[in-house]
């Protein structure tokens, strides 16, 4: 593609790139909190067994047992974090919802309310940008809230 001279400057242009960030994410039924970490690398088992405590640590208050509908990806099923899992077993257990079955997974409607709120339809210039838009909305639901709760309700 043809550029003119003073359309040269490194500023003005911008190459397309794969650049993406990733999320952990869960959601407490009971209030709609959102618990999330982000992901610079990639998912799993290791920064599966780093996030599966965070959400451990934030869910589990009081009495009630906590159980968690997760998909079945490989790093959800890991030996590295088996163990922990048996540990906390009495309060806190991974559900597997059946393969292939995005559309009971709660998270992904999040994921979905997220881009729409966020960043569908929008150019950034910079990934940071992204995440910035991103995190926002996560910060607001960080709290317990009525748009979370109800639309991870499988009914």
């Amino acid at each position: 593609m043809w550029v003119p001279p003073e359309m040269r400057d490194p500023a003005l242009l911008h190459a397309y790139t794969h650049k993406s960030v990733g999320y952990w994410g869960a959601v407490r039924l009971c209030d709609g909190k959102l618990v999330y970490r982000r992901e610079g690398g990639m998912f799993n088992k290791v920064t599966c067994t780093e996030f599966l405590p965070q959400f451990y640590r934030q869910s589990t208050r009081g009495p009630r047992r906590v159980v968690v509908n997760s998909d079945n990806a490989q790093y959800h099923h890991s030996r590295m974090h088996k163990d922990w899992r048996a540990e906390v077993a009495p309060k806190f257990e991974l559900s597997f919802l059946p393969p292939a079955s995005p559309d009971l997974n709660p998270i992904e409607r999040v994921g979905k309310l997220a881009r729409r709120r966020g960043v569908h339809n929008r150019y950034f210039p910079k990934l940071s940008d992204v995440t910035q838009t991103v995190e926002g909305t996560f910060e607001e639901w960080r709290r317990g809230n009525e748009t979370l709760r109800p639309l991870c309700t499988i009914t």
